[in-house]
């Protein structure tokens, strides 16, 4: 029997008593083994029989006491003894309770505390710098002399390094530990967003956002690493989980919020410092509460894929200018600099695809990732879902001042329902995810999101607010937050420890290009309808993002079978189990 010791290792048969020999203490069986042959199979101390080994009759055994017999486990349990006796317990009784437990990586509830701030807040500022940028641009434009042209490109190129070096700083992080990649990269945040706000013109900013992106590619899949490898699978790890994905409509909101004070009454660096500020705020904790796994990771023997990496780098790099920039090229998807990058960004994916099949000794994606049930499923239903998210919180604020009439406040303001929600579901939704099948959490995200985008598309000029606006941003907030919990908890519990880094880069790398290759789109359909006027044109990218929604909720509906996130044996655990099976 394989089974789960107390401090939450995997102990063998021999490790345990046998339930045979414990079953004798009481009885004849035993009373007779221990006069015979001065062996106590229980355990126990042999008795003195003062013959100096010799054999001697003790006449017959008393009468066994009739305690009653221990109850069978349930069915499919294996009957736990613990190492002194002094208690009994079900596998599955001990896998329940250690995830409920505090980690014993913490010293304390304060430190874990410690730990959860810090990581729930780098979430929060990710989303800080990248939706309060989008408020803060026209601002940006006047003060920095900046071509409306390129104006696109201080928001874009954060998104586009963060997304191309996802993959190489999650494997750095499953290399050396989560611990200095993540305090690393909210090091490198602070100093590029200091930098960033004494910006003097458009090239300056454009080479500090980029530079700011290195930050978040850095310390979010780590972040993710760091609670997929310190929390079991069960409860806690769901909490967990659901509050860090509550940092994102909080960051959201709070970006926006201080981006429009800014904007009005303050220099635009003053949007920066204070973001700088904040990133703070986060470290400090860290170098406290987070435990340092830079030893255990060594100790892992994880290498890196520099070949890979620097095609991955490329190809992404590429690609995401091309299609990004295209809306706004002189000749759009025809000029003949989007072509060419285009061209050589799917040629260097596709160098780097042969590269992770059948060269690299350590590949960044290994393909057998992709034999996880349901995993590559999950993953095209992750790309739109976040992909509509994108659309969706770039284009419904314009369709709210431009068309329903909304002043830049009343914008904000109508978001507030969707920065609540996203609260009190990430609060409440660790309590719920192991009680609730997975898959039926994501319908009712794929469900919520073509809910939220039909609303939107039929939304009439100076729509009322409760019949449109404020359903639609409930519905966004159940779609993105329950997709992207469910699908973080199921990702990280599927990998291994050595592969938590690498989960955490697949997720992230899947929420920035999700977003940038549908916007993209959204953008040529907006361009593309514009004759047809501002408002139908605006109607015609949520037609577009609705048909992506139903595209994502019949991918969940066909492909993706999620359980209960419950507590279990983590992925190492399970192979180890195997392992026992085939060696029998």
């Amino acid at each position: 029997m394989t089974a789960i010791g107390r401090d939450g290792h995997v102990q063998t048969e021999s490790a345990l008593p046998s339930l045979e020999d414990n079953a004798h203490c009481g009885g004849e069986k035993g009373i007779e083994a221990r006069t015979s042959t001065g062996h106590d199979p229980c355990g126990g101390v042999p008795p003195w029989d003062g013959t100096d080994g010799q054999k001697i009759d003790i006449g017959s055994p008393p009468e066994p006491l009739h305690t009653p017999p221990l109850d069978p486990p349930p069915k499919g349990e294996s009957l736990m003894i613990m190492g002194d006796g002094e208690a009994l317990e079900t596998e599955q009784a001990r896998i329940e309770r250690l995830g409920r437990e505090r980690p014993a990586k913490f010293k304390s509830a304060g430190a874990e505390l410690a730990f959860c701030y810090s990581i729930i807040a780098s979430q929060f500022m990710a989303e800080y710098f990248v939706s309060g940028f989008n408020v803060l641009i026209p601002t940006l434009v006047k003060d920095l002399d900046i071509p409306q042209a390129s104006a696109v490109w201080p928001a874009s190129a954060f998104a586009l390094v963060s997304a191309a070096f996802f993959l190489p700083m999650g494997r750095l992080a499953d290399m050396y530990g989560g611990y200095p990649v993540y305090l690393s990269g909210l090091v490198w945040f602070v100093v590029w967003s200091l930098i960033a706000g004494f910006s003097k013109n458009n090239l300056m900013l454009d080479f500090c956002r980029a530079m700011q992106g290195l930050g978040p590619a850095a310390f979010l899949p780590s972040g993710i690493l760091l609670i997929g490898s310190t929390y079991r699978p069960g409860p806690r790890k769901n909490i967990v989980f659901s509050i860090y994905g509550g940092g994102a409509p909080l960051g959201f909101f709070v970006g926006i919020f201080m981006a429009g004070l800014t904007g009005n009454y303050l220099p635009f660096g003053w949007y920066f410092w204070i973001g700088a500020i904040s990133i703070i705020t986060t470290i400090v904790p860290a170098i406290y509460a987070i435990p340092s796994d830079m030893e255990e990771r060594k100790a892992m023997g994880v290498k890196m894929d520099w070949l890979g990496s620097l095609f991955i780098i490329s190809g992404l790099i590429l690609v995401v200018f091309a299609i990004t920039d295209a809306s706004y090229a002189p000749n759009g998807w025809k000029t003949s600099y989007i072509l060419v990058t285009l061209i050589a960004g799917f040629l260097f994916l596709g160098i780097a695809f042969y590269i992770e099949g059948w060269v690299a000794e350590a590949p960044l994606i290994p393909f057998d990732l992709f034999r996880v049930p349901y995993l590559p499923a999950i993953f095209i239903a992750l790309f739109i879902s976040d992909g509509v998210l994108g659309v969706y919180l770039v284009y419904a604020p314009i369709y709210m001042q431009n068309i329903m009439g909304a002043s830049p406040l009343q914008v904000a303001g109508w978001f507030a329902p969707m920065c609540l929600g996203g609260l009190v579901i990430s609060f409440c939704g660790g309590y719920v995810l192991h009680l609730m099948n997975g898959t039926i959490l994501m319908l009712i995200g794929g469900l919520a999101w073509v809910v939220t985008s039909l609303l939107f598309a039929l939304a009439p000029e100076g729509a009322n607010y409760w019949a449109f606006v404020f359903p639609a941003m409930i519905g966004a907030t159940v779609g993105i937050d329950i997709i992207y919990n469910v699908t973080n908890i199921f990702i990280t519990t599927s990998l291994s420890q050595n592969r938590q880094g690498l989960a955490g880069a697949l997720i992230n790398t899947l929420l920035y290009l999700g977003i940038a290759f549908l916007l993209a789109f959204a953008d040529v359909t907006q361009t593309q309808t514009t004759q047809l006027g501002l408002k139908l044109s605006y109607q015609a990218v949520f037609w577009y993002q609705f048909a992506c929604s139903v595209l994502a909720l019949v991918v969940m509906m066909g492909f993706v079978r999620i359980r209960k996130a419950k507590s279990e044996m983590t992925a190492d655990e399970r192979a180890a189990l195997e392992a026992d099976r085939l060696d029998e």
